[in-house]
């Protein structure tokens, strides 16, 4: 979102930064649960010996000249690295499995009635500055969300009720009522930040942070609009685990330069869509260059209920119906990616959470049906041969940022088979900034998108469609873009969060499944791709399908950081 939004989200190296609220009741599991995670990640390796500075260089996004900003809350603006690289969480959990990993908690525990969490942190921690980390950081850090809601990205205190440390080691949070699935969000989306640095800070809403201090792996070694570096930070409490001296992240403002840098071995971490990834990238070093797109993540096509003509059903029906899928997949995504289901599931992933009256469901192409569809909500074609209700036209924009080429395709795509059937679209290309502004204050018509998925198809469900983060006009949303406002699917919700059931869980699902197929809150488009470029010339301990330990795109935080401990330098 997010963005979740931390997450640009998923693809192209548009990572996630926008992310979802929680919600406002919630429990997935009544049973007393302790977690004991596992050790610190990397799986141990001796620290190679070598006179040779090792530096990584990774390609994200193509947002062209980099503004300096390090506050790990502001997610919209911060630069890649601060979430991971610079600051950390209590606990990392694999989305690409079922895995956690320990980072600055150690383990912690539940309560059975799941409103309650107690972490146990991890000992001889130090902020880069030297600083001992403990307790009182952690309930700083929770604090600083209540007393600033506006940094509280995943809506963290509609949940707390309250935060102790009993002694430097532990922090107890207190919920308002059962939550277990806001565990993920609380430990693992939450990056904690030093209490004698942000103390001082009068109005961190407006903190640009560029003598960043964090406990994590790197600090800040030098920045300029076009690059700016990482260097290894010798107080890492895990510092053995890190064999890579430097990042660094040149920046770039199109797909083109990027596949420009990509080609020509300049980069060895990358996350730009590229057309033709075999010529262009693999095949100059078969031996060494690689990639992997794992589907992660539900591409949908955001329309603003707020608006005419989007309100009407019939017209949304006719949207779903007229666009050809087949040609996004072959002609936008260069085959990498499927079209997606109509329930909005992550599949195959999230397979196993499927009604079964859906399994074969799939959208297709049907202009007859969106014609006949058009006519019962009460459109007409005027003179000018466009779909009109009331004297007044279907027309609207349709929105990726520029620079971001197969969106950008997908959005022509879509625009031409609308306008075949009777509604005028054009096709707009704004800045990254731009475009992620028009979301949240809902000036948009219709955008291609992200979405925010997490352990269970729960996550993205209430990132979409919770009326909680959603917001009027003019306001901004937390992640529900296209302003659904629904009770029975927040009712749905709210029984999913708090039931112990596991098959009444499922019926919750099912019922959310039937809300988006029969009533399209969202469109749905292909399931969009973890774009993921690697080269082992350099290093070695990526991620892959035989071994997923992380998110592999270095947009995805805090996995960033998780892949950059597994790397060892080519010696």
């Amino acid at each position: 979102m997010a963005s979740h939004m931390d997450e640009l989200k998923q693809r192209e190296g548009k990572a996630p930064t926008m992310r979802p609220r929680f919600w406002r009741a919630g429990a997935l599991l009544g049973l007393a649960v302790l977690v004991v995670l596992l050790a610190a990640c990397g799986g141990g390796g001796t620290q190679i010996k070598t006179n040779r500075t090792h530096i990584l260089t990774v390609g994200v996004s193509p947002t062209g000249n980099f503004v300096e900003n390090y506050n790990p809350f502001l997610s919209s603006t911060n630069l890649y690295g601060t979430m991971g690289l610079l600051y950390e969480t209590l606990t990392f959990f694999n989305r690409m499995g079922s895995t956690q990993t320990a980072m600055l908690a150690q383990s912690y525990e539940m309560n059975s009635a799941a409103t309650s969490v107690t972490f146990h942190l991890r000992p001889n921690v130090l902020w880069s500055d030297g600083q001992p980390f403990n307790s009182a950081d952690v309930v700083f850090t929770l604090n600083l969300l209540k007393q600033f809601p506006a940094l509280d990205n995943n809506g963290l205190w509609q949940t707390i009720q309250s935060v102790a440390a009993p002694d430097p080691a532990t922090v107890v949070v207190t919920l308002k009522h059962p939550a277990q699935p806001f565990i993920w969000y609380l430990a693992g989306q939450t990056y904690i930040v030093p209490q004698h640095i942000w103390q001082g800070i009068s109005d961190p809403t407006k903190f640009t942070n560029t003598s960043p201090v964090g406990t994590g792996p790197f600090t800040l070694k030098s920045f300029t609009p076009a690059l700016y570096k990482y260097q290894k930070n010798p107080r890492y409490w895990n510092a053995s685990q890190v064999q890579v001296d430097e990042v660094d992240y040149p920046a770039f403002n199109s797909n083109t330069t990027g596949e420009l840098l990509l080609s020509n071995g300049s980069l060895d971490w990358n996350g730009v869509f590229e057309a033709n990834i075999q010529k262009v990238y693999v095949s100059r070093d078969p031996a060494h260059n690689h990639y992997w797109f794992p589907g992660t993540q539900t591409t949908m096509l955001y329309v603003n209920l707020m608006k005419f003509p989007f309100s009407d059903l019939g017209v949304r029906k006719a949207i779903a119906e007229t666009i050809d899928r087949a040609q996004i997949q072959n002609l936008a995504e260069s085959g990498y990616q499927i079209p997606a289901s109509p329930t909005g599931l992550v599949l195959p992933a999230n397979q196993s959470f499927m009604d079964p009256q859906y399994g074969s469901l799939a959208f297709g192409v049907n202009t007859s049906q969106a014609a006949q569809d058009l006519q019962s909500a009460g459109y007409t074609k005027d003179s000018n041969g466009i779909w009109a209700k009331n004297g007044q036209e279907i027309s609207f924009t349709i929105q990726a940022p520029t620079g971001w080429s197969d969106w950008d395709t997908a959005c022509q795509i879509i625009a031409n088979e609308l306008g075949a059937l009777g509604m005028k679209v054009k096709v707009l290309a704004p800045s990254v900034a731009d475009y992620i502004s028009s979301l949240q204050n809902g000036s948009f018509d219709t955008a291609v998108s992200w979405t925010n998925p997490g352990p269970t198809p729960f996550y993205l469900y209430n990132s979409l469609l919770n009326s909680n983060f959603t917001a009027p006009i003019g306001k901004a949303a937390a992640s529900n873009y296209d302003r659904w406002s629904n009770p029975a699917t927040d009712q749905l919700l709210s029984d999913y969060a708090s039931t112990t059931d596991p098959s009444q869980q499922q019926k919750d699902l099912y019922g959310l499944e039937q809300i988006m197929v029969n009533q399209l809150p969202s469109i749905p488009l292909v399931y969009g791709s973890n774009w993921y470029e690697y080269s082992t010339a350099r290093f070695t301990g990526w991620p892959d399908a035989t071994n997923a330990y992380a998110l592999p795109g270095p947009f995805n935080y805090p996995d960033d950081e998780i892949v950059i401990l597994h790397l060892k330098p080519v010696a």
